[in-house]
């Protein structure tokens, strides 16, 4: 199945938020990066954050997780993808949306991305970000997070 026919809208519920978790957890980075359900949930449940879903019919096939406040004001903190719906446009589209409500506030994107993870590396770079920073053993000894950036300008006179 391709991206048409699912809807990308905010996370309803426990359930929904569950999913979320779980897709999470049993995926890369998080897996590599040692975070379980627990902590996942306590992301997607976190009234702070934006957490919007992608759905085909009632199942939750993808998410993207925001934050709107703070010194990085429209921080893509996470994005996932069912392991069965990869390389399908999902993961674009959730993009898509993300940079469209942030882009729409602020004029930069930011996102880390594991430095192991080069597929995700690649999506972003196609997508117009720029590696602007590296965080060495930022959530793990041994690893780092590359700090990405796509804007659309400078804060001022925004």
């Amino acid at each position: 199945m391709d991206s048409k026919g699912v809807e990308v809208r905010e996370l309803r519920g426990r359930r929904e938020a569950e999913a979320c978790a779980s897709m999470m957890a049993a995926s890369e980075p998080w897996t590599t990066l040692g975070r379980g359900y627990e902590e996942q949930l306590s992301i997607v449940t976190d009234p702070s954050r934006e957490v919007y879903v992608t759905v085909a019919g009632d199942e939750v096939i993808g998410l993207v997780v925001i934050e709107m406040n703070g010194s990085l004001k429209g921080y893509l903190k996470s994005i996932c993808v069912a392991p069965g719906r990869r390389g399908t446009g999902i993961g674009s589209r959730l993009m898509a949306f993300a940079e469209e409500r942030i882009l729409g506030e602020t004029p930069n994107v930011f996102l880390c991305v594991s430095d192991f993870n080069e597929g995700a590396r690649r999506f972003y770079r196609h997508r117009g970000y720029e590696e602007v920073g590296k965080l060495r053993d930022y959530v793990v000894g041994g690893r780092s997070e590359m700090l990405m950036r796509k804007t659309v300008g400078p804060l001022a006179g925004r």
